[in-house]
């Protein structure tokens, strides 16, 4: 398994919870196969959390890009990112 930062399991945990984000995403910018992605979920997340993960993820269409519907044209929700810099007050 490649080796990661705290920094970079923290955001492959963020990549793997969102719906619209596929594995072959984590995949190309991480190294990371799913199999190796649930092998870290799976010691990174407790077991309720890890077990109520799998269940949403599994057979999830968005989660596989070879599933995807061509409608699905982007891998995070609009609302996902907020501009950084944009909360200080007036």
């Amino acid at each position: 398994m490649t080796v990661l930062s705290r920094a970079d399991i923290s955001r492959v945990i963020e990549m793997a919870w969102e719906d619209r984000t596929p594995f072959e995403a984590i995949e190309q910018l991480y190294s990371l196969t799913e199999a190796q992605v649930i092998k870290l979920m799976r010691s990174q997340l407790n077991r309720k959390s890890f077990n109520n993960w799998r269940r949403r993820v599994s057979g999830r269409s968005t989660k596989h890009k070879a599933l995807r519907s061509s409608d699905v044209s982007r891998g995070y929700c609009l609302s996902q990112y907020k501009p950084q810099g944009s909360n200080k007050r007036k």
